[in-house]
């Protein structure tokens, strides 16, 4: 196949899904992962597309490709993740087997949770701590630590996982959006978050406003995976593809 010919088939990807992965690319134009990421690099330098760890993502002024630090995001839309945080402790029941996703929100739900004949279980390190001081049966996941949101990802931590069968999880997203889902920066994060999903019966959202209508460059979950935990909806024309419950009307 020829360099152009490549180039185009990498730009039609990019133009369709928003995100390709070095790996697909090889697999799909049966080359080498040090040629496609030669064409990344070429394409980026061009300004066709934007080069992110792992992949290439479009140039789309609406995709975040970073995480904001994690006492930046703390800071954030507080009072709306306090109503969120409180009314999805109050979820929580007796012997529920509970999966908690880092994040800011989760972290704050933590404060407000009773249940003390639930069982545990998260990849953040500061739920993990909060957990315990509340004196509550947890598990942490194993694997590496991801510095800027203090949560644990990568292969170790997928694995462990696919052990587990949850019938309540909370999550965080960077993003949701009717057409991408639910997203987040980093393919890391997003694999974990993607098995945890997989692996919980009764899945939650848990995002303020501001959420709606962004996209990050890595999808992790579609809207119809879980049900979404917000303040109020501005946009009424997502209740037609997911169940969402507005804390503020309650």
């Amino acid at each position: 196949m020829l360099t152009e010919q490549r180039y185009q088939i990498i730009l039609n990807e990019i133009d369709r899904k928003s995100l390709v992965y070095v790996s697909e690319l090889v697999k799909d134009l049966d080359t080498s992962e040090s040629t496609i990421r030669r064409d990344l690099n070429f394409l980026h330098k061009q300004g066709k597309l934007k080069k992110v760890h792992g992949g290439a993502t479009a140039l789309d002024k609406f995709i975040n490709t970073k995480d904001d630090l994690l006492s930046t995001r703390e800071s954030l839309n507080i009072d709306e993740k306090l109503e969120i945080a409180k009314y999805a402790a109050n979820l929580i029941k007796e012997n529920d087997f509970v999966y908690i996703d880092a994040g800011t929100t989760t972290d704050l739900m933590i404060e407000f949770i009773n249940e003390k004949e639930a069982v545990y279980i998260t990849n953040g390190i500061n739920q993990a701590k909060k957990l315990i001081n509340k004196g509550l049966k947890t598990y942490i996941l194993g694997g590496e630590i991801k510095e800027s949101t203090e949560a644990i990802i990568g292969v170790e931590a997928i694995n462990t996982l696919k052990r587990y069968n949850f019938n309540k999880g909370f999550f965080g997203t960077n993003g949701i959006s009717k057409d991408r889902g639910y997203t987040t920066p980093d393919i890391s994060e997003a694999l974990v978050k993607q098995e945890a999903l997989r692996r919980t019966r009764e899945a939650y959202i848990m995002a303020d406003n501001s959420k709606f209508d962004e996209i990050s460059c890595v999808t992790f979950g579609q809207l119809e995976d879980a049900t979404i935990i917000t303040t109020i909806v501005k946009d009424n024309t997502y209740k037609e593809f997911i169940e969402i419950i507005e804390v503020a009307k309650k």
